[in-house]
Order: structure tokens, then sequence, then C-alpha cells
């Protein structure tokens, strides 16, 4: 799965998500880009997902309408120690996940 990680979430953080193919948006150079021109770059390059803290995302976008899937990290912080956590949660939920949905991961 070919996963975008939002300027909000820590590098190493792709260095967990193994079996995947994950991309920084500083990688990219979009840096700086809005939430709804990020998700239809995204689809433009063919990722399945991208990874945010953005809680508002649900509120910003019209969650009918996503071109690629959404997935929103609900941790105290955006420090690798408090994602950790989620990582197991986030990988199966990984291998289930519907395209151009938005899903929270807790």
């Amino acid at each position: 799965m070919k996963i975008l990680l939002d300027e909000n979430l820590p590098h190493d953080l792709r260095h967990h998500l193994t079996g995947h193919d994950v991309f920084t948006v500083q990688y990219m150079g979009w840096a700086g880009t809005r939430n709804g021109a990020l998700l239809k770059r995204a689809a433009i390059d063919a990722f399945d997902v991208v990874l945010t803290m953005d809680n508002g995302v649900a509120y910003q976008q019209n969650i009918l309408a996503l071109p690629v899937c959404v997935v929103v990290l609900s941790a105290p912080s955006n420090d690798i120690d408090d994602l950790l956590p989620l990582v197991p949660v986030l990988l199966l939920r990984l291998q289930s996940l519907i395209p151009k949905t938005l899903i929270v991961v807790p």
C-alpha cells in the first residue's frame, strides 16, 4: 500500500509501517499544501492512504467525495512515543481498508 504521511507526523513513523511504501509530504515536495489540494495530489500520484493527525479533515472535506482514504491518528501528541502504540492497530486497519473513506485510529 502506498501511504503519504502528512506534515504533522514525524518522519520516523514511516520506519514502523513495515510492508508499505511510505512517503512524507516533505519528500514529495508538497510542504504547505492545504488538505483538499493535498488529497487531490495524493490521488493523482496513486497514494492509497493519507495518514494525518488533523481531526478537522472530517469537517473540512466532503467525506463522500474523498479521492483517497484518510486515516486520522488520535494520540496525545505527534511525538513518536505517543504514536507507536497506535501502529499495531493502524497496520490491522490498513489490511481491511475501504478505499476513499475516512477512519480514525484511537
